[in-house]
């Protein structure tokens, strides 16, 4: 998990370094609700994988749907899959919303004549409310439908997996 978190974190990190390097304030606005719904997306993913039923998948995939059997692996790992999901991808989106955060402010400060002591403030608790009000209505999502969301995430899978050719 270090070595998967330490290159993700470096892969998110080059991503929005090269789109933000002399990116407007709205392209950086962007940037900081892509990391912020990837979190939430990736959390709903995490907490769906623990309450899904597994006879609905085991049913599905008798039935040879697409996603299916990805849906199956997901379950039975759900551990795995909840830790790298709302641990690994949920704090390397944390930390990429903070530094995005820093950058808008520093672009506020630099525009405005607003007190710079004010600015950090209001950022960061605009960020904050947005992921963890967003985490919050998502785990409702995620438990309400646990198994729409895993055989979704299992589609998804399953779409890499014929990419690569490695699928059905």
């Amino acid at each position: 998990m270090v070595i998967v978190s330490f290159s993700l974190s470096v892969l998110f990190s080059y991503g929005s370094s090269a789109a933000l390097g002399d990116a407007n304030i709205f392209l950086t606005l962007g940037v900081l609700c892509f990391f912020v719904l990837l979190g939430v997306l990736f959390d709903i993913i995490g907490v769906a994988t623990t309450s899904a039923n597994l006879k609905t998948f085991n049913s599905m995939a008798s039935r040879k749907v697409k996603g299916a059997r990805e849906g199956i692996w997901l379950i039975k790992n759900a551990e795995k899959v909840s830790s790298f999901c709302n641990d690994v991808i949920g704090d390397i989106c944390g930390i990429m919303s903070g530094t995005t955060g820093a950058l808008i402010t520093n672009e506020i400060i630099a525009a405005t004549h607003w007190h710079p002591a004010v600015i950090p403030l209001f950022v960061t608790g605009v960020i904050a409310a947005a992921t963890i009000g967003g985490k919050a209505l998502g785990k409702t999502v995620a438990v309400r439908s646990s198994d729409s969301v895993v055989h979704m995430a299992g589609r998804v899978l399953y779409f890499f997996k014929k990419i690569v050719g490695r699928g059905d």
